[in-house]
Parts: structure tokens; C-alpha cells; sequence
């Protein structure tokens, strides 16, 4: 990363992590307080997008402007969205069941369990994830054809995963819907568009970190990190295992991709299989 201020970006690396650490024990506190830990879902976008704007402010003088910018507005877009898409979910709901079978398994004091395991845990994962954020923001070099091929990666998954959140959203808001698998628009090419969206995001900013070999080797760790969370980690997994036992999941598991988009599986008659 030609022209980079190597110093202020390690400055900047120390700081994000206290703010990443502050957004989440402040998570904690509100969520102690009323019992409800599924918060920390909401702040998950929310941290990335103060950690962005952290960077975007510490990063002034010391890298180009355009990318500065563009990788800030695009990560606080995209944490925000989701951020308010995950509050309004969640709205009139109670405990998320994960997060109780979590607890109910803390060795002592569970308060303290949910600290660790979850609230710092997530405020690293955050800190790590956004790496490329960081060494993006503190490059010299101008905006270039990668970095345009990034933000359009970027562009594509924002849109698969509002796109795939806006359809389960209408389609659970139907009474006549009740207790029926999701399998229509995006849902019929991949079991969970969001998360493929949200790995897509995470590429395109990586592309926009990459302006020489070195930097870019050193933050690939991060869009693979949340590809991996997104399909073993806590989320594909842990939602396939919740969403098992429902009638007719496993039809649309057979049927359907479990991450990239594909084309639906057909029967041996020739003609996809159905819920309904």
C-alpha cells in the first residue's frame, strides 16, 4: 500500500477496538438491563458503522479522499440498514431461542458468560471484520478499476440482501402464509439470500482495500472470516438447525442452494417440488 502512514494506521487500529469494545458494552448494559440479549443482533450493524465512521474521521490527511469516503458511506449503509432492518424484527418478540440454549449452558455466573462469549466476542469479530475498512481508508492511491469492481460487488450484495429481507418480511406479514416454508423470489434460488448478500458486501469492500498485493493479503481475513460465520458459523448453520423440524423444510432443503443462487433443483418428473 504505497504512500501509507503506517503509524497513524496502527493508531487507528488500537482506537477502533476501544470503540468496537465501548458500542458493545454499552450493548450489554442495555440488554442486562432489560433482559434481553437478542440486542446485540441489532447492534452488530450499528458497531461496524461507528467503527467506519471512527476510521473516516482518524484517517483524514492520511489517505485519499474518495476512498475514504466511499468506504465509510458504504459500510455505515449497509451496517444501518441492517441495523434498523434486525430492530424492526424484532419488535414485540422476546429472547432469541440461540441465546438461551447459549446461556443455559454458561459454566457460573451467566451474566458474565454472555459478556465474554458474546458481547467481546462479537466487538473482535467486528474489529477483525473491518479491517479492510481500515487499511483502505489510510492508502494513497486514487480510486482504480479494482476498487470500482469493489464497489460494485458491494452494490449487488446490499441490494440481494435487502432485496431477499423485503420479500420474507412481506411473505411472513400474510396470516395466510402461517407455518408455511419461504420459498418464492430469492428464496427459491438460495435458502438464505441475506447471508450470500451480506458476503458479497464484504468482498466488494475487500476489493476496495486491494491497492498493492501486501495490504491485501493482510486483510483477506476478513471476507473470509464472515463467510465462514455466515455459512458454519452462527449463522446458516445455527438457523438450519432451528428451522429443521418445520413441515416441509426438508423438501426445501432438497430443492434448493444453500447459499449461492441456483437455479431450483427439479423431481425426477421434471418439475420442482413444492411446500404447498
Amino acid at each position: 500500500m504505497s504512500g501509507t502512514d503506517w503509524s497513524a494506521l496502527g493508531v487507528n487500529l488500537a482506537a477502533t477496538a476501544a470503540t468496537a469494545a465501548a458500542v458493545l458494552l454499552a450493548t450489554f448494559a442495555i440488554a442486562v438491563r432489560r433482559g434481553l440479549h437478542r440486542i446485540v443482533d441489532i447492534a452488530w450493524g450499528l458497531t461496524f458503522a461507528v467503527v467506519a465512521t471512527a476510521t473516516w474521521l482518524l484517517s483524514a490527511g492520511h489517505g485519499d479522499d474518495s476512498r475514504r469516503l466511499l468506504v465509510a458511506a458504504a459500510t455505515i449503509l449497509w451496517g444501518l440498514r441492517l441495523s434498523v432492518h434486525i430492530a424492526g424484527r424484532s419488535r414485540g418478540h422476546g429472547e432469541d431461542l440461540r441465546y438461551t440454549a447459549l446461556l443455559d449452558k454458561a459454566p457460573g455466573n451467566r451474566t458474565l458468560y454472555a459478556l465474554r462469549s458474546v458481547y467481546l466476542g462479537q466487538a473482535a469479530l467486528v474489529w477483525m471484520i473491518s479491517l479492510p475498512i481500515q487499511a483502505a481508508s489510510y492508502s494513497s492511491a486514487p480510486l482504480d478499476a479494482l476498487a470500482y469492481c469493489g464497489l460494485a460487488l458491494w452494490a449487488s450484495g446490499l441490494v440481494f440482501e435487502a432485496v431477499g429481507d423485503h420479500q420474507l418480511a412481506r411473505f411472513k406479514a400474510d396470516p395466510a402464509h402461517r407455518g408455511r416454508i419461504m420459498d418464492q423470489g430469492l428464496w427459491a434460488w438460495t435458502r438464505h439470500p441475506n447471508y450470500f448478500g451480506d458476503s458479497l458486501v464484504w468482498w466488494g469492500l475487500y476489493f476496495l482495500a486491494c491497492t498493492a498485493w501486501q495490504p491485501a493479503l493482510a486483510v483477506l481475513v476478513s471476507p473470509v472470516l464472515m463467510t465462514l460465520l455466515l455459512t458454519i458459523g452462527s449463522g446458516k448453520r445455527l438457523l438450519e438447525k432451528h428451522m429443521a423440524h418445520r413441515p416441509g423444510y426438508a423438501a426445501y432443503t432438497a430443492r434448493t442452494s444453500g447459499f449461492l443462487p441456483l437455479p431450483p433443483r427439479r423431481t425426477a418428473r421434471g418439475t420442482p417440488a413444492s411446500t404447498k
